[in-house]
């Protein structure tokens, strides 16, 4: 029987701080760099979920640590997660944060065909829950931008999805968390407040996905 402390208890989530990958170091704000932020608040996270009994790994162990984008999908696999959320900053002249999923087979640069069918549902169905979990305990922190294909990315759009999906044998999200270069958006995030309301309004958008399922 699961705790109603524990409503995560039995689950593996896999968080994976983005950057530095095969695409480089990620994009930087007045004062902050995506990398930092991301893995700062990847370790909120995981503590948070960890409460709330579920079992969490990282896709990598420093902030700097270089992981390949197909490497971190095989870790996400290996672990066996339940869920793979994957961290990072948009670079725009919007504002906001997004979730973005596999909607279709994608082919990588080194000719990998992928995600499956079922990963592809089970992604597709689980983002909306994700997102609507983590927009609502960020309500009037940050704008939503809303739920879109992979291919609404740079990389997606080549693609035909991003290398973390096209590699991923588990249900994958990733979210631009905010606007970097945006300056309300940065100051938003660079305050101790804004890092752990983003941090608790991930781990509460992983519970309502898996608590969904």
């Amino acid at each position: 029987m699961i705790q109603d402390d524990k409503p995560l208890a039995g689950r593996r989530v896999c968080i994976d701080p983005g950057h530095p990958s095969e695409v480089g170091i990620g994009t930087r704000g007045r004062r902050l760099t995506e990398v930092g932020f991301a893995w700062v608040v990847a370790q909120r996270m995981r503590d948070l979920l960890r409460e709330r009994g579920a079992e969490v790994a990282l896709t990598k162990r420093a902030e700097r640590q270089k992981v390949l984008n197909k490497d971190r999908a095989r870790i996400a696999n290996a672990f066996r997660a339940d869920l793979m959320v994957r961290l990072h900053c948009d670079a725009e002249a919007g504002s906001g944060t997004a979730t973005f999923f596999p909607d279709r087979q994608g082919r990588a640069a080194d000719g990998k065909r992928g995600p499956s069918r079922e990963v592809i549902a089970a992604s597709r169905a689980v983002a909306p829950v994700f997102h609507r979990g983590m927009m609502a305990a960020l309500a009037g922190g940050l704008k939503d931008k809303g739920v879109f294909p992979d291919t609404r990315t740079y990389v997606g759009g080549k693609q035909g999805a991003l290398t973390g999906s096209i590699y991923s044998e588990v249900p994958v999200v990733l979210v631009e968390m905010c606007v970097l270069t945006n300056p309300r958006d940065e100051a938003f995030v660079a305050s101790a407040a804004g890092r752990e309301r983003m941090a608790r309004a991930l781990a509460a958008g992983v519970e309502a996905a898996l608590a969904a399922e």
